[in-house]
């Protein structure tokens, strides 16, 4: 008997410390699940009711309307150009970091980590400031005679606005990626008499090449969700597939929450296809 109980309290005490790192996960568990599945099923639950009914009828408006469809072909236009040219921008301004002292280059990787974070209202107010209709840079610009038909109200000043706040984020992922590249693999290649150009092609791009796309795929998952950003520079007047669900839940003549959520069901098939194809790609870059 006196034995049995000191067994019975050592097994009891190893069943919760086997299980107390789930009782840790808990509450992340339930903060997942309420702000992530529980939206994301709501979504693709009242995408298939019309007027009460279950249907595929706000699909079939989707693809009926070439309002909704130009908004989505805005909004992948921006993305993929924004992502592309910030990633290129974003790969750059790493690679030359590499060369910098190292007090100067951790001043320069806390201001773009401070900078990633400026974005929304206060960014589209600064670049009203600087390159709005009357903005300090514009008028400068303008001055000089070399603006052009520059237009900040454009589809061309939201993709100068969107590659503004894609770099930033560029150069945090890619940072820790250029480490894989040595220097002594640089050196190598130029005593076997390789140019810089022929050291990136056979060497630096191969092995940053599952990075630039992991990068690449969440700069446009970034640029395609958002949305204070253009709404505050546009007051809402570009089509972009964010405002048209923004104004299908929140608008005073045209509330249809349901086409908004068929909206939010076909931009999340989207990301998930081009997710897919992403992992696929960068699975073939690892086995290459």
């Amino acid at each position: 008997m006196s034995t049995a109980k000191p067994e019975l309290h050592k097994s009891s005490s190893f069943t919760l410390g086997k299980y107390k790192p789930v009782l840790w996960l808990l509450p992340f568990i339930a903060f997942f699940y309420l702000f992530q599945i529980a939206p994301m099923v709501w979504v693709l639950i009242n995408s298939f009711i019309y007027d009460g009914e279950w249907t595929i009828e706000n699909y079939s408006e989707i693809f009926d309307s070439a309002f909704i469809l130009q908004g989505f072909s805005n909004s992948l236009w921006i993305s993929f150009w924004s992502s592309l040219i910030g990633l290129v921008l974003a790969a750059i301004l790493v690679s030359s970091l590499r060369h910098l002292n190292s007090r100067i280059r951790d001043a320069i990787v806390a201001f773009t980590n401070m900078s990633s974070n400026f974005s929304g209202v206060p960014l589209a107010f600064a670049f009203i400031i600087i390159l709005g209709t009357n903005g300090a840079v514009t008028l400068l610009l303008r001055q000089w005679g070399l603006l052009g038909d520059f237009d900040l109200y454009s589809k061309s000043g939201l993709l100068a606005l969107y590659i503004y706040f894609q770099i930033p984020l560029g150069a945090l992922l890619l940072y820790p990626a250029f480490d894989a590249l040595k220097k002594d693999a640089y050196e190598a290649s130029q005593l076997l008499g390789a140019s810089s150009r022929q050291y990136w092609m056979k060497i630096g791009l191969p092995i940053l090449s599952p990075a630039l796309l992991g990068t690449f795929i969440i700069l446009f998952a970034n640029a395609i969700g958002a949305y204070a950003s253009v709404y505050a520079l546009t007051n809402g007047n570009y089509n972009m597939v964010t405002i048209r669900i923004a104004s299908l839940v929140s608008g005073d003549l045209f509330l249809e929450p349901n086409l908004a959520a068929a909206i939010s069901a076909l931009l999340m098939l989207l990301l998930g296809i081009i997710t897919a194809v992403n992992q696929w790609l960068i699975a073939r870059s690892y086995h290459g």
